[in-house]
């Protein structure tokens, strides 16, 4: 049988179907529109948990429940079976404008014993808001939640007074460190500070847990940068997560077009908003239309059009084997779950799994199954598990 080869072979399918935004040609091979996977996954979804307000992160607690924000200031524990509880009481103030509120959740790594919990949100300031970090001891007693002893242990500053671009992701690394994702607040004027490193804007941070400086971070030590700083030239991180070796991934928002999974090192720039594979909102081009600059890393993957991703998720477990060591990305424009698989540190496959919701938040359950926080007033968490159809 003859093979088919040279011209006449079919260059096969990316998952993206759509025109991009710009004329922009990737730098690096595989950097954009990785073809789909040979079958698609077929999935089931179900609804988990009803009648959140406009949610936007959840965890699992050690006993499966699940612990979720909402977005105006509330915090809440569903049961096993969807039930969600009364608000949990304790909660720091936040400034719900825009694209601000309470953010994400997470568990410290020693949270069967301390049962403390770390919480972004966006913090009123006297001089506009930013990004805050807060931890606190979750005490549950006659079926009511609160919380105690709560701390700041991170603030991004400068403040703004602005409503977009607060980030905000927390992961705790193997070694117990705290990475925190930031964003570098929208408007042209401070988002060049994503490029400065005695600014806070537009940045991923790590942290101890108690709030302090780690002695190896690449900035310790120095007295014209923000010491916390892990990485730079972040637009609007959503995103992060621990790939199998351990290494930190993000996502984050560009403009129209560009958004972009990276891998942040130690004292490496990302960018923004120096080099772009996006564009202005209106059309217009940002950095004179550069999609590199010196000193600057190139994204991993960048999307154009935009899928206007959430969050960021590693998938390790059994029911889903196709997905093995894939990481699960949120996609509010793209309406699912985006899968991109690696070889390394290359895209090999994308594929889109449509649920037609906004999804803010991704995670895997302790059995296994995913699960999708949608966006909105009336939003659920989906169940997704193996299905049969099409």
């Amino acid at each position: 049988m003859a093979s088919v080869s040279g011209s006449h072979a079919q260059a096969p399918a990316s998952a993206e179907t759509e025109s991009p935004n710009t004329s922009y040609n990737p730098v690096l091979p595989g950097q954009t529109r990785a073809p789909k996977p040979t079958t698609a996954t077929k999935v089931s979804t179900a609804t988990a948990v009803q009648g959140l307000a406009s949610g936007w992160a959840f965890e699992f607690l050690p006993d499966g429940r699940m612990i979720v924000t909402e977005k105006a200031g509330t915090l809440r524990i569903a049961s096993k079976d969807g039930t969600l509880g009364k608000p949990i009481t304790g909660v720091p103030k936040v400034d719900p404008k825009g694209q601000g509120g309470l953010l994400d959740v997470a568990l410290s790594p020693s949270f069967a014993s301390d049962r403390l919990i770390y919480l972004s949100y966006s913090e009123p300031r006297e001089k506009g808001n930013g990004t805050t970090v807060a931890r606190a001891k979750l005490v549950e007693e006659n079926g009511a939640g609160k919380l105690d002893d709560v701390k700041i242990v991170f603030r991004q500053t400068p403040a703004y007074d602005g409503d977009k671009h607060y980030g905000s992701r927390l992961i705790f690394a193997a070694d117990g460190k705290l990475f925190v994702t930031v964003g570098e607040r929208s408007d042209k004027t401070p988002r060049v500070q994503a490029q400065d490193l005695a600014s806070g804007l537009g940045k991923v941070f790590r942290i101890e847990p108690d709030g302090g400086v780690p002695k190896d971070n690449p900035f310790a030590g120095s007295d014209k940068s923000k010491p916390e700083i892990w990485s730079y030239g972040h637009r609007n991180v959503q995103g992060i997560a621990l790939d199998p070796d351990g290494r930190v991934w993000t996502i984050e928002h560009g403009p129209r077009g560009g958004d972009e999974l990276n891998r942040p090192r130690a004292g490496l720039n990302y960018g923004w908003p120096e080099a772009t594979y996006g564009i202005e909102y209106d059309g217009g081009k940002i950095a004179g239309g550069k999609t590199q600059a010196p000193g600057t890393v190139q994204p991993v993957y960048y999307w154009d059009p935009v899928i206007a991703p959430s969050s960021l998720t590693l998938y390790q477990g059994t029911v889903f084997p196709s997905w093995s060591n894939s990481f699960l990305i949120g996609g509010l424009v793209s309406g699912g779950i985006v899968v991109v698989k690696l070889d390394g540190d290359t895209v090999v496959s994308e594929e889109r799994v449509p649920l037609n919701e906004r999804i803010r938040d991704v995670k895997v359950g302790p059995e296994g199954a995913v699960y999708a926080l949608t966006d909105g007033p009336d939003g659920k968490i989906l169940k997704l598990t193996p299905g049969s159809g099409t």
